[in-house]
């Protein structure tokens, strides 16, 4: 393990990431990558430069993309992996992980969450704040799983899914890859189309 690490993104989310980081104490220095050159500094850290920079501090840092867009934030990892650079887990002191959890990399666990046992979550992942996800949950690569949702057992999640905040998710169902769930949604069927999915219980917009 690197001991410094470089977030990429300075603002709202970013600064979560930097929160988490700081109170998980594995790292000796904390900085940002931020292509708005007028930030400076945020939650007391430095801007050390601009995304564009981040191949001049991969030997150096472990790099985490603190960025809330889940396809600019799938772009960027993937993009880190491909030149092998060191992405963490980043999983808030506070939240509740369950036994045969699989947390994948560059994923972000955040205050209050809890995960329950026997389920995985793939990389790149937000797992934001007092969400819960229960028992035999598969999320796959870059899903946000926004402040408050609530996901019953053996739910499925796709790839690059965003579930609005305070939405809720039955048991046993699937979602499928590239959906949008609005905020307070209630899910209780399977979701095979990607799409935009509002309402209680949800329809199709």
């Amino acid at each position: 393990m690197k001991k410094k690490l470089l977030i990429i993104g300075a603002s709202g989310h970013g600064k979560v990431v930097a929160d988490i980081a700081l109170k998980m104490n594995k790292w000796q220095s904390i900085a940002f990558l931020d292509d708005d050159k007028s930030i400076k500094s945020s939650m007391g850290l430095k801007v050390i430069g601009t995304s564009d920079d981040v191949f001049a501090h991969i030997d150096e840092y472990e790099i985490f993309v603190g960025i809330g867009n889940n396809p600019t934030r799938q772009r960027i990892h993937e993009v880190l992996e491909t030149f092998g650079a060191s992405i963490p887990v980043l999983i808030h002191p506070n939240a509740v992980i369950g036994e045969q959890v699989e947390v994948g990399f560059g994923t972000v666990v955040m205050a209050g969450v809890v995960i329950n046992c026997c389920t995985s979550i793939g990389k790149g992942c937000i797992i934001n704040t007092g969400s819960t996800v229960d028992h035999d949950n598969k999320i796959k690569d870059f899903v946000h799983i926004s402040p408050g949702v609530h996901l019953a057992g053996t739910v499925k999640v796709g790839k690059g899914t965003w579930l609005g905040i305070g939405s809720v998710i039955s048991n046993n169902l699937n979602i499928t890859r590239g959906c949008k769930v609005g905020a307070g949604s209630v899910v209780v069927k399977d979701i095979t189309e990607p799409g935009v999915y509002v309402g209680v219980p949800v329809r199709r917009v």
